[in-house]
C-alpha cells in the first residue's frame, strides 16, 4: 500500500548536547489503529508486559553506547504525544508530518497528520532511550521498532532498528520538500533495492543520496529503510543527479 504525500511540516528538535544531522524520512501500526499506511510486517499482539524479555544483541552493530537514530513506535496514533514528551526532556527527535486540506462543516481547514502513522525517530544511545521505552508509567505505549535477525541456526533475536545517518538525512530532505508527488510505501520497492547510487545536487531534493530508478513513469531517487518503508522523491531531472 502506498501513500502520496502532501506538503509537509517536518519537526526536528535538537536537544541539549546533541549533534544530529543538519538537514531538515523503519514499527508498525497496531491493528486497533486505522491509519493510511499499514506496514506489511505487523507486530500485532506485542504485550508491553513482555517487552523487557526481548533480547537485544550488538553483533554487527555499533556499541549501544554510541548515539544513533532509532525508530520508535507507539499505539493508538500517540506518536506526537511521545515525541513531545521526549523533546521536552532534551532528546533529539524527528517527527515527519504532512498537511492536507479537508472540508469540515463546509469550511476548508488544514489538517496536520503523521506521515508515518505510529512512528517517529529519536537520537541517542540505546541505553538512554531505554529509559523512555521502558517507562511504563509515563510512556506505556512507546516501544522500539524491532527488526528480526537470524543469529545462530533458526534462533531469532530482536534488535532495535537503527537508521543510518545518511538515510535519516535523505529522509528529512524528502519529507521537507514542497512536493505533492512524494511516494512512501510500507513495502520494499524492488527498483530501489539495488541499482545506481546517486546524489541529488540541485533542486528541492538537493542532498538526497539513494538509488535512481523510473517509478510510476518518472525518474526518482529512493531509499529503503530496512523493515520499515521505501520513500522516494518526486521527479528529478538527470541534470540534478550525479553518481556516487
Amino acid at each position: 500500500m502506498e501513500k502520496y504525500c502532501a506538503r509537509s511540516d517536518v519537526k526536528c528538535i535538537v536537544g541539549a548536547g546533541r549533534s544530529p544531522l543538519s538537514a531538515g524520512l523503519t514499527s508498525n501500526a497496531l491493528p486497533e489503529v486505522q491509519k493510511p499506511i499499514k506496514p506489511t510486517n505487523s507486530q500485532t499482539g506485542v504485550s508491553t508486559n513482555n517487552v523487557l524479555l526481548e533480547t537485544s544483541i550488538t553483533t554487527n552493530r555499533k556499541s549501544t553506547d554510541t548515539p544513533q537514530w532509532y525508530a520508535l513506535r507507539t499505539t493508538y496514533g500517540r506518536e506526537k504525544k511521545a515525541y513531545d514528551y521526549l523533546t521536552s526532556r532534551n532528546v533529539t527527535a524527528f517527527y515527519p508530518t504532512l498537511k492536507s486540506i479537508k472540508m469540515v462543516d463546509g469550511k476548508r481547514i488544514t489538517i496536520e497528520e503523521s506521515r508515518i502513522p505510529n512512528i517517529f525517530f529519536a537520537y541517542g544511545t540505546e541505553e538512554e532511550l531505554k529509559t523512555f521505552v521502558y517507562d511504563n508509567i509515563n510512556l506505556p505505549y512507546l516501544r522500539f521498532y524491532y527488526q528480526h535477525t537470524h543469529v545462530v541456526g533458526n534462533k531469532i533475536v530482536k534488535v532495535p532498528l537503527v537508521v543510518p545517518d545518511n538515510q535519516m538525512n535523505s529522509l528529512k530532505i524528502i519529507c521537507a520538500a514542497d512536493s505533492d508527488d512524494i511516494v512512501a510505501s510500507t513495502e520494499v520497492v524492488e527498483k530501489f533495492k539495488s541499482g545506481q547510487k546517486v546524489r541529488i545536487i540541485d533542486g528541492k531534493f538537493k542532498g538526497v543520496v539513494g538509488v535512481v530508478a523510473r517509478y510510476h513513469s518518472q525518474q526518482r531517487v529512493g531509499i529503503i529503510i530496512n523493515g520499515l518503508l521505501t520513500v522516494c522523491t518526486a521527479f528529478v531531472p538527470s541534470a540534478f543527479i550525479e553518481k556516487t
